[in-house]
């Protein structure tokens, strides 16, 4: 793959002209982990795309409410819980538990709940349990998100089940991360981003 004819496609298509090194580092860490195996172009579409989406373009791992620290996106996301802004959330996960860590969304993805980290960290080969904030590591964000993705272990949704041999959804992929929330504009971040591929190619 001709990478400089890739950032020359998405710094036009998505990045407004212009790339910030932050923005290219993020997505050569991307790029290096699917060079790792054979993988449909597609799959890697819908995953930078979904990088940029969940990252605020960054293409960086962030916290959730995009905060520098733990504190101050715990103390946003209390505040919006309080004023019902949160109407789907039945518990504040984000509340530090009795050992002071807190299970917020952290990551290129997004990673929420305990649970969610104790499923990941064996998979991706980090103490995610004895410490959240790997999550926010760029391989441990890139490989969180590809191993995540791929198996279905966020929403048990998987880019296998939206990318086929005879098919393409680019807008139901969605749901591997959030439901339908904002479906079409990933879905087209997603096209740009496979069109930056095959230039590429």
């Amino acid at each position: 793959m001709n990478r400089a004819k890739f950032f020359a496609a998405v710094r036009t298509s998505l990045f407004s002209g212009s790339l910030s090194q932050s923005q290219v580092e993020g997505m050569e860490a991307i790029l290096d982990e699917a060079g790792k195996a054979v993988i449909d172009p597609r799959w890697l579409a819908y995953m930078l795309a979904t990088a940029f989406h969940e990252t605020a373009f960054t293409m960086q791992p962030i916290r959730e409410t995009k905060a520098s620290t733990d504190d101050s996106a715990i103390a946003i996301l209390d505040r919006a819980f309080a004023a019902g802004k949160l109407k789907w959330v039945k518990t504040p996960y984000w509340r530090k538990d009795a050992q002071g860590k807190s299970w917020l969304g952290r990551g290129l993805v997004q990673l929420t709940h305990k649970v969610n980290y104790e499923t990941m960290g064996p998979i991706v080969g980090a103490d995610l349990v004895g410490n959240p904030s790997l999550a926010m590591r760029d391989d441990v964000a890139v490989r969180i998100m590809f191993e995540g993705m791929a198996r279905g272990l966020f929403t048990g949704k998987k880019l296998a089940d939206y990318f086929t041999s005879k098919s393409s959804d680019w807008v139901n992929a969605r749901r591997i991360i959030n439901g339908t929330d904002r479906a079409n504009d990933v879905a087209g971040y997603a096209k740009r981003f496979y069109d930056g591929l095959q230039d590429a190619a």
